[in-house]
C-alpha cells in the first residue's frame, strides 16, 4: 500500500469527522494529518496537526492544503445554523472554498460528505444546496471527486435530532425492508461512513463518483 504524504480534514470535530480523523490517524497510509477546526478537537498525537481558524478567512490558512487528499465533513442544519443563509455558508460556500484552495495547491482527491437527493434543480432548499456544492466541485476537476451520499446518519450526537432519533430506534425493523432501488435510503452509521470515506481514499477511483448506501456498506466492509 502507497504511502501519502498527507491528509487535511475539515469538520473534524462533527459526528463523521471525528470518527474519519481517528481513523487517518491510525491508517498507515498516511503520514500526517492536518485538521482545520473552530475549536480543539482534544486530541494528541504525533502525525496530527491542529489549526483553529476563522472559516470565514480560509485562505490565511492556504499553505495547509498542500496535501494530496481532502476529506471534507462540514455540516449542519437550518435550525443549527440560524438562518437559511447562515446554512449555505457552511455547507457550500466553506466546502467550496476549501476545494478552490485544495485545486490551487495540487490536491488530487477530494472526498466529502454531501447528501442522498442532492440536486441543483430541484426546490427543497437543504438538497438543492447540497446539489449546486456538487456542481461547483465538478468544475474544479479534481482528478477523483467523491461525493458521498448517506441517507439518515446514525451515531451519538451533541444536539438531539428527532428524526435521526427516531431513524436509530427503527432501523433494526425497517432497513432489512429497503432492498433494491431503495437500498439508497438505508440509515448508516456515522463510523461505517468514515471507513467508507477511508477506503474510497486508499482505492482513489479517477473522476466523479457518487456513493449511496450500497457502496458506502461495501466500501466500509472492506475497511472492517
Amino acid at each position: 500500500m502507497e504511502k501519502k504524504i498527507k491528509a487535511l480534514i475539515i469538520g473534524a470535530t462533527g459526528l463523521v469527522g471525528n470518527e474519519l480523523l481517528h481513523r487517518l490517524l491510525d491508517s498507515e497510509v498516511y503520514v500526517g494529518v492536518t485538521a482545520l477546526v473552530r475549536r480543539p478537537t482534544g486530541l494528541s498525537h504525533p502525525k496530527l496537526t491542529e489549526r483553529i481558524i476563522d472559516f470565514d478567512e480560509m485562505e490565511l490558512a492556504a499553505d495547509e492544503f498542500e496535501v494530496q487528499d481532502v476529506f471534507c465533513c462540514l455540516g449542519t442544519t437550518i435550525k443549527k445554523a440560524g438562518s437559511k443563509e447562515a446554512f449555505r455558508k457552511v455547507d457550500y460556500d466553506y466546502p467550496l472554498k476549501a476545494a478552490e484552495l485544495a485545486k490551487a495547491r495540487g490536491a488530487s482527491q477530494y472526498i466529502v460528505v454531501s447528501a442522498i437527493g442532492a440536486d441543483p434543480e430541484t426546490k427543497v432548499f437543504y438538497s438543492r444546496v447540497k446539489g449546486e456544492l456538487e456542481s461547483a466541485l465538478i468544475t474544479l476537476q479534481f482528478d477523483s471527486l467523491h461525493l458521498v451520499h448517506p441517507s439518515l446518519l446514525l451515531g451519538k450526537r451533541n444536539e438531539f435530532r428527532t428524526a435521526e432519533a427516531l431513524s436509530g430506534y427503527l432501523s433494526p425493523v425497517f432497513s432489512p425492508l429497503l432492498r433494491g432501488r431503495l437500498a439508497r435510503f438505508k440509515p448508516i452509521k456515522a463510523e461505517d461512513v468514515a471507513a467508507a470515506m477511508l477506503q474510497i481514499a486508499v482505492d482513489g477511483e479517477k473522476g466523479t463518483n457518487i456513493y449511496e448506501w450500497p457502496e458506502l456498506d461495501e466500501a466500509a466492509r472492506r475497511r472492517a
